[in-house]
């Protein structure tokens, strides 16, 4: 979905043909149909790509406008709870033209505007036009699943579900945003709200913004630290809490299941997608068609996913399709996916893939297990972090010690700091949370990016990213406990800026929407007097015991890998790619490094 919005009164009339341009930039994220509509002052004009999933009809093409004519929506997303919504609405009187849940979005903020969002269960990002008021209302879901970038230059906003498509519109200059290179370097993806180019800002997850000729007013409707902090207080009796855990895991993965086109799953050698496979086969009125990635570079090794994810399809009964990728079709992907990167990013390749053999099997709609990590304590941050801070906190908090410290070991030892890079960065950023979440998340420290980036764009960055000082202001107020602090800084940073974008441009590209069951504002809500209250391991068990038909022990309690990709053997030979630092990457542990300067160096391919 994309827009144009001349707001001020001396913006010029917003272009149809720039709106149909940017839109066409997208036209993989919606190739069954297409929509243009200017506002009867011709100051707004919204366009939209169909990704035909609930209402496979022409009567639900967007944009889509109420019976009255004065309320035009653009809707990216879907509205896991709309049954419930329709039903309600039919029973107050109100009679739908469609089957679909745009028309629901329509309704609600005809009845109830803005404090329509509290009434959605779902991921999406929309505009709705008010021609009555002359106004237009945008928002994001709580997560920032869907996303939603922005460009507000004198008096005119323009909006779009893509960077690079809003990048083919009218006045977005090509100045790259010191904070968005910075934040790469130091992340492996840009955090929000900055992003690439100083022109183009992401609407926060869980925001919504006004737009008039008044001009813009953007504010959160959606706090998920409230939400964590108030239930700190309700951990209360952790049995009953349990048992309403697992219900509200299985409500999730079936309100997930919602579409009129048939669902399959990611399958990795997991728990987070094997339970949501396992509660979705008692759920669906189809079997769901499991799909997982293999690499002949992994095979025989524990990297190779495909035997395992293989028995748990068995198990569960499910059909089951390996897909195998091997460097030739990387290599022959590799521009391609460097020229739909919507944002520079470490990771998203096996994403592509995924979503490419989901797509070869025809599927439109994938669950994921992302989420499953960071709401129930499944990565080694959740110990880390905390523990960095109670060893090296004191140090680091003394004025001007821990950072001498830190550069004194980068002076006298510089083969240990090579062997151990983040070293300086116990002793200098640990004295909070969110400094020490950025030592065990981040790709390079703040010292380390002079060796890879212009002094001034290092210093324009930092001084505007204030990367700590963000992270730490995710948790006011902080939780209760070191645990829940670091889900809330998982969702925040790496699973919103990476994981859920990396899922969205890779999975639109092959025209497939992935879905995330375990991130779901309901199942947080409900989970959130556990989050950060159970001991380590026991989330992922919760997990694991959530279909009726519990996974394994065989495959409870295998030790935890990744859903990796053979990056060392695949980048050997990359033209451009230094194949020394490749070489000492793959053997040091700093092969995302190397890859994030290559990805830097490519970006934006195409442009």
């Amino acid at each position: 979905m994309n827009g144009i919005f001349g707001y001020a009164a001396t913006a010029p009339s917003p272009s149809r043909e720039e709106a149909a341009r940017v839109r066409d930039v997208m036209a993989a994220r919606g190739p069954d149909g297409h929509g243009l509509w200017s506002s009867s002052d011709g100051r707004c004009v919204l366009a939209h790509r169909r990704l035909a999933i609930l209402d496979l009809s022409d009567r639900a093409l967007q944009p889509m406008r109420c019976r009255d004519g004065r309320y035009t929506i653009v809707f990216n997303g879907e509205i896991y709870n709309y049954p419930e919504l329709r039903r309600a609405a039919v029973a107050a009187g109100h009679v739908f033209e469609t089957t679909s849940d745009t028309e629901i979005l329509l309704y609600l903020f005809a009845r109830h505007g803005a404090e329509m969002l509290s009434h959605l269960r779902g991921m999406f990002a929309f505009a709705i036009w008010d021609d009555h008021a002359r106004s237009l209302f945008l928002a994001r879901d709580p997560f920032g699943i869907k996303p939603l970038f922005l460009a507000d230059r004198h008096g005119t906003l323009r909006f779009a579900s893509q960077v690079r498509a809003l990048r083919a519109g009218q006045g977005i200059r090509d100045e790259r945003d010191p904070a968005g290179v910075i934040g790469f370097m130091l992340l492996g993806s840009v955090p929000e709200p900055f992003t690439w180019y100083q022109d183009i800002s992401a609407l926060p997850a869980g925001h919504c913004m006004s737009v008039d000729a008044s001009g813009v007013r953007q504010w959160r409707y959606t706090d998920l630290t409230a939400i964590l902090s108030a239930a700190g207080g309700r951990r209360g009796d952790r049995h009953a809490a349990l048992a309403d855990a697992r219900a509200a895991i299985r409500d999730s993965v079936k309100a997930h299941l919602l579409s009129d086109v048939p669902v399959g799953l990611f399958l990795s050698s997991g728990i987070d997608s094997a339970a949501v496979l396992g509660i979705a086969m008692e759920q669906a009125k189809h079997p769901i068609h499991a799909i997982t990635l293999g690499f002949d570079d992994f095979a025989g090794t524990t990297n190779d996913e495909v035997p395992v994810a293989r028995r748990i399809a068995e198990y569960y009964g499910a059909p089951h399709n390996v897909r195998r990728i091997d460097r030739a079709e990387f290599l022959e992907d590799l521009r391609a996916i460097l020229t739909t990167m919507d944002q520079p990013s470490i990771d998203g390749i096996n994403t592509w893939f995924v979503a490419k053999a989901a797509r070869e099997n025809g599927l439109k709609v994938a669950l994921s297990g992302i989420g499953g990590d960071e709401m129930l304590g499944g990565y080694p941050s959740f110990v880390d972090v905390p523990r960095w801070v109670r060893r090296y906190g004191r140090l680091a908090r003394l004025p001007g010690l821990g950072a001498g410290l830190a550069r004194l070991m980068r002076t006298v030892v510089p083969w240990y700091i090579a062997a151990h890079p983040k070293a300086p960065g116990l002793l200098r950023h640990t004295s909070t949370i969110g400094g020490s979440y950025l030592v065990r998340r981040s790709l390079r420290l703040p010292d380390d990016l002079a060796d890879v980036q212009d002094p001034a764009v290092v210093k324009a960055g930092l001084a505007r990213l204030e990367i700590v000082a963000r992270m730490n202001a995710t948790l006011n107020p902080m939780p209760d406990t070191p645990q829940a602090a670091v889900s809330l800084l998982e969702l925040s940073f790496y699973m919103r800026n990476q994981l859920l974008r990396d899922a969205d441009w890779a999975g639109m590209q092959h025209s497939v929407e992935i879905r995330t069951p375990m991130i779901d504002i309901d199942l947080f809500t409900r989970l959130a007097p556990l989050i950060g209250g159970l001991p380590a391991g026991i989330g992922k068990q919760l997990l694991a015991d959530a279909p009726n038909k519990v996974l394994p022990d065989w495959h409870r309690h295998r030790p935890k890998t990744g859903f990796s990709i053979p990056y060392a053997g695949w980048m050997a030979g990359i033209r451009d790619l230094d194949q020394r630092n490749g070489k000492a990457a793959s053997s040091n542990g700093l092969l995302s490094r190397t890859w994030s300067n290559y990805v830097f160096q490519q970006y934006p391919a195409g442009a």
